[in-house]
């Protein structure tokens, strides 16, 4: 689990899919697949560091939308247009995510969590990536940002629940499709990734401790810790 930690916190912030990840490098040493609910608790461990790397900026984006739910003015400045595109963006993970868990739940038991499927994936990936690096303009800066390019962003990012898919890397390429140059990308794709990696973690994590003892679930949390650092 320590182990493992470690490997959702490096890959969950270069576009490889940390998930991927979790599922190939135990085939290597000869352990069995951790499974999803302890791959998506893993990621609570990215969640609160990009949160305390980001807390100053986070509590501003706050201070900001409580100042817009009172004065209802769009894009006053650019917490409220931040705080505006974390929430357009992570409307479409959240509706994919809950029907998948609610009425789908088989569809990791299907093919889609086969090496085969995640390498192919991987590679499709890559070459998305590279494209976006050659043909993307590059000049949009925040201000510059529409709600239109928040939205494909938020859409491409629903694709992450495919393993192998990376969320970082598929949002990373929409922004830069998009025109979004390099920086604003990057920061984008961290805060969008808060509330879905978040509340997918402790769907996850709240399935284990429903279903498991408490010595089950002690690993888990040193995953999330070491994942975390």
């Amino acid at each position: 689990s320590f182990l493992l930690g470690i490997i959702q916190g490096i890959t969950e912030f270069f576009p490889i899919s940390s998930t991927a990840h979790l599922k190939v490098v135990p085939f290597f040493l000869g352990w069995n697949d951790p499974g999803v609910s302890i791959s998506a608790s893993l990621q609570l461990g990215s969640a609160f560091a990009i949160i305390f790397y980001f807390r100053k900026e986070l509590f501003e984006i706050i201070q900001s939308s409580y100042s817009f739910l009172g004065h209802r003015k769009f894009f006053k400045d650019e917490n409220t247009r931040l705080a505006t595109y974390v929430f357009v963006a992570s409307i479409p993970i959240m509706i994919f995510g809950l029907l998948i868990k609610f009425f789908w739940s088989s569809i990791y038991d299907l093919h889609l969590r086969s090496l085969f499927s995640i390498a192919i994936t991987s590679i499709v990936m890559s070459i998305l990536l590279a494209l976006s690096e050659i043909y993307g303009e590059r000049r949009k800066l925040l201000k510059d940002i529409k709600l239109r390019d928040v939205m494909l962003i938020g859409i491409s990012q629903a694709f992450s629940i495919i393993p192998g898919v990376s969320r970082s890397g598929i949002t990373l390429t929409s922004a830069l499709f998009s025109g979004i140059e390099r920086q604003t990308a990057a920061r984008l794709s961290f805060l969008i990734g808060i509330p879905a990696i978040s509340i997918s973690g402790f769907v996850e994590l709240f399935t284990i401790f429903r279903t498991s003892s408490s010595i089950d679930i002690f690993p888990v949390l040193i995953g999330i810790i070491s994942s975390f650092f």
